[in-house]
């Protein structure tokens, strides 16, 4: 049941952050009484456009309206005041406040005398009307997390939202579970309301909703009718393909003695609320190769990553890993370095546990000083790593993990935010060490940059892992859930 004035109606959007330009002369129409699927890929902007959508960013330009009159949002009380709702990616409850106290936090008047028993009442009227039940005096720390997410849709309704934004609802979510959310969501719709379904699950998306538009590089760039369309133009769409496989398709040359260096056989990780992140994964790695993942945000390679560089320990299979594994991780400020501390002190972090008696102080300053020549780092007057520049930063970092010359290399979105120099430099680095013996495995959210490295090519799609020829259209499509 569609109506001729549009739930929500984007036009000409236009957001910048500094120099990257992250949504340009965006046009999105959701029509009232429908299901309206965001696609896009990493990057592409669809959170971007929906934040500002629900007034947690303010445009740079263009004009938004609700249910036929143009709004400007102060805040995103306003946009709750105006009917919209929003469940986001990472949910934003409270864990130590019950169900029924998260659904009253935000509403007018809370600090001046919260009802408990009228806030109680309300969620437990809204599950006999939605069919989304919940115990108004369980803490949401006890809670599942498919509970927790219709708590998140419980709060949107309580506010009387007549459109719900879904950031990627299905992403921590069991398949029964899945199915009983958009089982709801076609209720929702069927009785009047709109719901935007961002999602990188194509096939998903389809079969649930009534029209698709897709973004890519902050750009509308298709918009249609679902009825209208096929998979195949959705995905080919989607990846922006041209029909010509890219990557190196010949893998280096292997010796007899190229040896298994790191090996997952039915590897399963769970996370901190008890979803399995990874589920069954299998996967060897040589020396003298380059692996490259590829993967939707939240697929699986993030716990992949960490299981292969010793990191993270799985909830069940057998893992083989080899004695001297090199790990460069995205975010080198929170993970890989101390900012305030000098090149050398960072250089012994690296074996910080495995130090006995006095630090050989000099032996880490010569260290140092090889990988800042070795790797071309220009330290300038830095005393301290948090002084260098974001792509000395990364080539250090890359640097000290591979003095030593570990049998391993695991790297995680290697040149995010370095120019082309820097840029270069990294990848010929990851280059050189496969050269030379070491087994690498690299993840780049960057799809170009990992298949031009890559000799083999895994994607991890809803926490499973499957190996697919190093060709940009059959890396795209697995991404997707399309094999």
């Amino acid at each position: 049941m569609t109506s001729s004035v549009p739930a929500l109606a984007m036009r000409g959007i236009s957001k910048r952050f500094g120099a990257t330009h992250a949504l340009e002369d965006v046009s999105f129409t959701v029509d009232r009484g429908s299901l309206h699927a965001l696609l896009g890929e990493n990057g592409a902007g669809k959170t971007t456009l929906m934040r500002i959508a629900f007034g947690m960013l303010h445009a740079d330009a263009g004009t938004i309206e609700v249910a036929g009159r143009r709004r400007e949002w102060r805040s995103s009380a306003d946009a709750i005041a105006a009917g919209l709702g929003m469940v986001h990616q990472h949910f934003m409850l409270v864990p130590a406040f019950t169900v029924a106290e998260n659904v009253a936090l935000g509403d007018r008047g809370l600090f001046s005398g919260f009802d408990g028993t009228r806030s109680a009442e309300r969620v437990r009227r809204l599950g006999e009307a939605t069919g989304l039940v919940l115990d108004p005096s369980t803490r949401v720390a006890d809670l599942p997390v498919g509970a927790q997410q219709r708590l998140e849709i419980v709060k949107a309704l309580s506010r009387d939202a007549r459109t719900l934004i879904l950031d990627e609802p299905t992403a921590v979510l069991s398949p029964g579970e899945t199915e009983e959310l958009y089982a709801w969501l076609r209720r929702f719709v069927r009785d009047g309301g709109s719901v935007v379904l961002i999602t990188h699950k194509v096939r998903e998306a389809l079969a649930v909703a009534d029209a698709v538009t897709i973004l890519r590089r902050g750009r509308t760039v298709f918009s249609s009718a679902v009825a209208e369309v096929t998979e195949d133009r959705v995905v080919s769409t989607l990846l922006g393909e041209t029909g010509a496989p890219r990557g190196n398709h010949a893998p280096p040359a292997q010796s007899p003695a190229d040896a298994v260096v790191l090996s997952l056989r039915a590897v399963s990780v769970v996370d901190a609320r008890g979803t399995e992140r990874l589920r069954d994964a299998s996967l060897s790695v040589r020396s003298g190769e380059i692996v490259g993942v590829a993967g939707i945000e939240g697929a699986g390679q993030w716990e992949l990553l960490r299981v292969l560089a010793g990191r993270l320990a799985p909830r069940s299979g057998s893992v083989r890993l080899a004695s001297r594994i090199g790990f460069a991780p995205e975010d080198r400020l929170r993970d890989a370095v101390i900012p305030s501390m000098t090149l050398a002190e960072n250089v012994a972090l690296q074996d910080a546990g495995m130090l006995r008696g006095r630090v050989p102080w000099r032996a880490f300053e010569a260290r140092a000083r090889r990988v800042t020549t070795a790797h071309d780092v220009r330290p300038g007057d830095a005393r301290t790593v948090g002084a260098l520049s974001g792509g000395n930063q990364q080539k250090f970092v890359l640097g000290r993990e591979l003095d030593g010359a570990p049998e391993a290399l695991v790297v995680e979105n290697p040149t995010r935010g370095l120019d082309l120099r820097a840029t270069d430099a990294v990848l010929a680095a990851l280059r050189d060490a496969r050269d030379s013996g070491c087994a690498v495995v690299v993840y780049s959210s960057d799809l170009d940059e990992v298949l031009g490295l890559a000799d083999r090519m895994v994607v991890c799609y809803d926490g499973t892992l499957t190996e697919v020829p190093v060709e940009s259209d059959r890396v795209g499509r697995a991404m997707v859930g399309i094999h």
